[in-house]
């Protein structure tokens, strides 16, 4: 039997702090620019900084890469926007024992930000931090209306999105199961486990990849060998880059 060892969901989410990266979340106060808000970039509106938040993101992905399609960008900035969300649930889930109302309307953006992608949570709201209110906060209330935003604007398909979808959420899994194990968080390192593997479960990302442990092998590519300079991620379901001839049937 695991005993689970929780502290308060604080203001600040400090306890995401020694995680870095794509874990830690900005909350409160004030933003530094008016940034819209992930609702506003799901239903496409347009706001006075950015215009279409999503597309705008896409083409700075795309100048970065150097991506030779469009496409390629959407795919990546998808994965980007999706490992920053799972990492978030995830990490106060498995150290916490809640997790913060993520609502797109309460989450703001920055599209013009480096990576990972910059969030701003204007209030903490603790949720229950099981599956039905990941699978709520995270699934449905983010990577759905993500990947109907991102078709209606560029040719890719939904199981690739979907496949970027399960890789992000394997990815932050595995992120936070090795901190958790290196810094003695047996407690979190199983909830982190169980989470995924139920997550991983679920029907929008059952026919995504496998899992093994904390392995996860795809059955999409992400394109990303298609940008210059790229390979496949470690999770690909191509071992290397796929001859040119092969490429048409790679998204």
């Amino acid at each position: 039997m695991v005993l689970l060892l929780f502290v308060d969901l604080d203001q600040d989410l400090a306890a995401l702090g020694p995680l870095g990266g794509f874990f830690v979340l900005r909350t409160g106060g004030a933003s530094r620019t008016p940034l819209p808000t992930l609702a506003h970039a799901y239903e496409n509106r347009s706001s006075d900084v950015y215009g279409n938040a999503i597309t705008f993101r896409v083409e700075k992905v795309a100048h970065v890469l150097r991506a030779p399609e469009l496409r390629i960008a959407a795919s990546v900035a998808q994965q980007g926007l999706a490992a920053r969300l799972w990492s978030v649930a995830l990490g106060c889930a498995a150290l916490y024992g809640r997790v913060p109302d993520l609502d797109a309307g309460l989450l703001h953006w920055d599209p013009d930000a480096s990576a990972p992608d910059d969030l701003w949570l204007t209030e903490v709201r603790p949720l229950p931090a099981d599956f039905a209110t990941l699978v709520d906060v995270v699934l449905h209330g983010h990577l759905a209306p993500l990947v109907t935003a991102l078709r209606a604007h560029h040719r890719i398909a939904p199981g690739l999105l979907w496949g970027n979808a399960a890789s992000a959420l394997a990815g932050a899994a595995r992120q936070l199961d090795d901190w958790a194990r290196l810094h003695g968080r047996t407690e979190a390192a199983a909830r982190t486990r169980a989470l995924a593997a139920e997550l991983l479960a679920h029907p929008l990302l059952s026919d995504t990849g496998t899992l093994t442990g904390t392995a996860f092998r795809r059955r999409s590519c992400c394109l990303y060998y298609r940008v210059p300079g790229g390979g496949v991620c470690g999770d690909c379901c191509f071992t290397r880059a796929p001859r040119p001839s092969a490429r048409g049937a790679s998204g």
